[in-house]
């Protein structure tokens, strides 16, 4: 069973960085043209969101609201997904998931509904 553990979240000023990480245990690339990993986030009365996502390729998709300030890599040796957040926003405050989805279209990718597997969560608080 697929089980991914989050770290890293935490409170930072506007301006700031955070890096996230997700390890993921019994999970591997099964197929390289569907099967990618992801973050999500969920701010407090608003849906969850996609964030960013990559595949087995390295190709990634990001949301247009974090593209140029956040970037997603992974290391497959360690089975790690990671999450480099630079310049920070109040409006980034939310709970972040990682998640592991199957979509064949990257552009889909942001989708929830695409996710199979969920981790439990991070939260990263930005101030002012």
């Amino acid at each position: 069973q697929v089980q991914l553990v989050e770290s890293g979240g935490g409170s930072v000023q506007a301006g700031g960085s955070l890096r996230l990480s997700c390890v993921a245990s019994e999970y591997t690339y099964s197929n390289d043209l569907t099967d990618y990993m992801g973050w999500f986030r969920q701010a407090p009365g608003k849906e969850r969101e996609g964030v960013a996502t990559i595949d087995s390729s390295g190709r990634t998709v990001y949301a247009d609201s974090v593209k140029g300030r956040f970037t997603i890599s992974q290391d497959t040796a360690k089975n790690t997904l990671y999450l480099q957040m630079n310049s920070l926003k109040p409006e980034d405050t939310a709970l972040y998931y990682c998640a592991t989805g199957v979509r064949f279209y990257s552009s889909y990718r942001l989708s929830s509904d695409a996710v199979t597997n969920w981790g439990q969560g991070t939260q990263v608080t930005v101030s002012t």
